[in-house]
């Protein structure tokens, strides 16, 4: 089992790293200013309820007893801004990515260029037949594919998922994979890969059961999810929940423009194609209602 960092100095967790309980406080005991000043300076832990009490996890590379020492001063009105705790060296080295970290997150990322190459970005249809919600064929000028209920008889229940690594150009690949890295980098690490699995396939599952429901099995791409990640990233900053992923509250501004935006026709006028709205409104909606599930898997989860 891998290590990081040394003992007696804060460093970067990686997914070997070893977490040990360095505090137990009452559950209604508000850590919020605590655990923010822990993730500003780049202190890998975890903040778990249990039972009548909340108990913070660290790395074991980071010394306990400082980790002590800062919540007894912060606890009797110390002002945290006054702790310095990395030298300048000590926080470039901190914000190194650890991939170690993000399998899902990369897993995402290199599952959609392996099959957007493989399909030619939509130009191979007997490629994308494999990939699609459902079987298709074209013939001439029909479009003849399978119904749901066939497939999943058939077993090819991969298909219930596969249709979100198939995108149809560089600037529809580049765009979702941005922000796939954007939230994924900061969602996975401090809730770990099981809770971003889970959402990714809760979001693909249900954006693209309804995109095909309205327009058949002739779509792809990560959009539904992205949608997904960012309602549910957004939405768990503000209930309150730790630890943050502190994406800027003004992505959902943002997020909620572009949404609207698709369903004007705008943006297929401009070029940008056929814009799959359903699933970036089910996406959305999936990501809000993934809220409860995440809480669980954050406080049942090391």
């Amino acid at each position: 089992m891998g290590r990081c960092g040394s003992r007696g100095s804060f460093g970067h967790c990686g997914s070997g790293c070893v977490v040990i309980p360095v505090l137990e406080v009452p559950l209604q005991e508000d850590l919020t200013a605590f655990t923010a000043f822990l993730w500003e300076h780049s202190v890998p832990h975890r903040v778990v309820e249990e039972d009548v009490r909340q108990v913070v996890w660290v790395a074991e590379s980071v010394d306990p007893a400082r980790v002590q020492d800062i919540y007894r001063f912060w606890r009797d009105g110390g002002d945290l801004a006054r702790i310095q705790l990395h030298s300048a060296r000590q926080k470039r080295l901190i914000r190194a990515i650890d991939w170690r970290t993000l399998p899902i997150t990369l897993g995402l990322i290199v599952l959609s260029f392996v099959c957007s190459f493989v399909i030619g970005f939509g130009s191979d249809m007997e490629a994308m037949a494999w990939l699609s919600f459902t079987p298709f064929e074209v013939r001439g000028d029909r479009l003849l594919y399978q119904h749901l209920g066939q497939m999943l008889i058939s077993g090819e229940i991969w298909r219930l998922v596969t249709p979100m690594f198939m995108h149809f150009s560089v600037l529809h690949i580049l765009f979702n994979l941005l922000w796939v890295w954007i939230v994924g980098s900061r969602m996975e690490p401090v809730q770990g890969s099981v809770s971003l699995l889970g959402l990714v396939l809760f979001s693909a599952l249900s954006s693209n059961l309804a995109q095909y429901l309205v327009s058949g099995p002739m779509f792809g791409g990560m959009s539904g999810v992205v949608f997904a990640l960012l309602g549910y990233s957004w939405l768990w900053d503000k209930r309150g929940g730790q630890p943050r992923i502190g994406l800027p509250p003004a992505l959902m501004g943002m997020m909620l423009f572009w949404l609207a935006l698709g369903f004007t026709g705008v943006l297929e006028g401009v070029g940008l194609g056929a814009i799959a709205n359903t699933a970036h409104l089910v996406g959305l909606l999936a990501g809000l209602c993934w809220l409860p599930a995440g809480r669980w898997l954050n406080r049942h989860s090391r």
